[in-house]
Parts: C-alpha cells; structure tokens; sequence
C-alpha cells in the first residue's frame, strides 16, 4: 500500500539569523525568521511525511508556542517524524522537493543538502530530490523577504 502526501512551509527572511536548508547551514548576510531553526525545506518535507501518513502537520507535532522547540535543529524534527512512520508501519519510499528562493544560491549546496536529508530519513540520496528556482523577481519571495518549500513524499507499508 502506497501514500502520497504535499507539504509546503515559506518563512519571511531575518538579518543576522543563521540560514539553514535541508540541514545545511549556507553562507549569508540573513536567514529565516521562524520558532526553529526555520528550515523551510525540512519543513515542507515533514509535512509531506506526515501527510502522506494521515497525520497532523508540522505544527501541531511541534508547536511554536512550546519553548522545547525554540532554535531546535529541523532535522531533529524530521527525524522524530520519521521515526513516528516506522513506529505506525510506514517507511518512506522517496522524496521530492523544490526550494523557491531568489538568493543566495542553491545549487551549490544541494548535494550537501540531499546528504544532510538522507542522513536524517534513512534513505540514500538517490530517493530523495531537491531542486531550487528563483520567483522571478515576482512577489515577496522575488524581491527576498522570503523563501518558500514544496515537497512530496511517497511512503508505503514497512
């Protein structure tokens, strides 16, 4: 039995914050302003997860009201969702992902990233894709107030 599920996150940008993506902390003037780390890319992964699953989002597993989570490593979220699947007898089969930013860029930490991710899901990099794109100047994620996740997940039946 197969599950397919969607998750999207987007985070204003912040000035003198660390930027951290798919696990990665990349070199830059700003990051993202958010409870976590505000790895939007992982948590757009979690809610894919946890979708695909039947479950509750992101927030509601890790509640930007509780102090536990504040500054935490997204990747320990996305390890605790992972490990929640297993427990429920899902295992993930692949996922896949697209970072929306205009800068800085991403190409050169997307391998570092599909590691960082596979390190943390328990799959290879292979089954697991990250693409980025710009906006096109177009919106808030354009002029760079913001960056912004899509991925999909497919889990099936341990």
């Amino acid at each position: 039995m197969f599950r397919i599920g969607h998750g999207y996150d987007i985070h204003r940008t912040l000035a003198g914050r660390p930027l951290v993506l798919g696990g990665v902390r990349i070199p830059c003037d700003f990051g993202l302003d958010g409870h976590s780390d505000a790895d939007c890319l992982t948590h757009a992964i979690c809610d894919a997860l946890l979708g695909a699953a039947g479950l509750p989002d992101i927030g509601h597993h890790f509640p930007n009201t509780d102090p536990t989570f504040k500054n935490i490593d997204s990747q320990v979220l996305l390890r605790r969702v992972v490990a929640d699947l297993s427990q429920r007898g899902w295992k993930i089969s692949n996922i896949d992902s697209s970072l929306i930013a205009e800068k800085p860029k991403i190409a050169p930490h997307l391998a570092a990233m599909k590691s960082a991710l596979a390190a943390s899901t328990g799959l290879t990099p292979e089954q697991i894709g990250v693409k980025a794109t710009t906006n096109e100047t177009i919106d808030d994620i354009g002029r760079g107030l913001a960056m912004a996740a899509h991925a999909v997940a497919l889990i099936e039946r341990a």
